[in-house]
């Protein structure tokens, strides 16, 4: 489960629920507070689907600029606006054949999100400065750590953008709720960083775990 750990039943859920999802091509939203691993269980998700050797292009929505989000989406065509050289290859179009997950989608404007919408609807998009839709071969990931229903009450987020991502939702519990896994996560993080590191064998202290 791509480095993923835990043996809480919340966490056996989980993994149940990856495997389940995973057989599927339908979308998955993937919800849970900042660090619970949304990112791990996107690739876990894609590594165990049918879609597994084709590409996985994560997308961290907050970090992209909403004027540039939607041509890296999209692409778009030579001449579209200032500085559109040539044509370009929008990221729904490299993820064909793969998956394409959508971090932190709760950060994306109006705007993108009703584009978003015909894709979820009729798996095609429309690059920039182009009268004709593009049919993409692609599952869509997407992941918030936001009460997207609370979003939608203020009118920042559209319902219908939910419900068409929501068809598979995974919610990751958060550490303070699995206190049980504690143990097997610390110990996991000083195998993977002593090996890193190339540094001898160390193992916690009994009174450092118990605190």
């Amino acid at each position: 489960f791509e480095q993923m750990v835990g043996k809480s039943a919340a966490m056996q859920r989980v993994f149940e629920t990856i495997q389940m999802v995973a057989k599927t091509d339908h979308t998955v939203l993937i919800t849970g507070e900042s660090g619970t691993g949304k990112d791990l269980t996107a690739r876990a998700v894609h590594q165990l689907s049918p879609r597994s050797k084709g590409p996985l292009v994560a997308v961290n929505c907050p970090t992209v600029p909403e004027n540039i989000l939607e041509s890296e989406l999209f692409g778009y065509r030579k001449g579209a606006f200032t500085h559109a050289t040539q044509n370009k290859i929008g990221l729904f179009q490299e993820a064909a054949g793969g998956t394409i997950f959508l971090d932190e989608i709760g950060d994306i404007s109006p705007a993108i999100q009703t584009k978003l919408l015909r894709v979820l609807q009729e798996k095609e998009i429309k690059p920039l400065g182009d009268s004709r839709s593009i049919k993409v071969d692609v599952r869509i990931i997407a992941s918030t750590n936001q009460d997207l229903k609370a979003k939608i009450k203020n009118n920042q987020f559209r319902e219908d953008v939910f419900y068409r991502l929501n068809v598979l939702p995974i919610h990751l519990p958060a550490l303070r709720d699995r206190l049980e896994d504690i143990p097997l996560l610390a110990n996991h993080l000083v195998r993977k960083h002593i090996g890193e590191l190339n540094r001898p064998d160390k193992e916690i202290s009994p009174e450092l775990m118990e605190l």
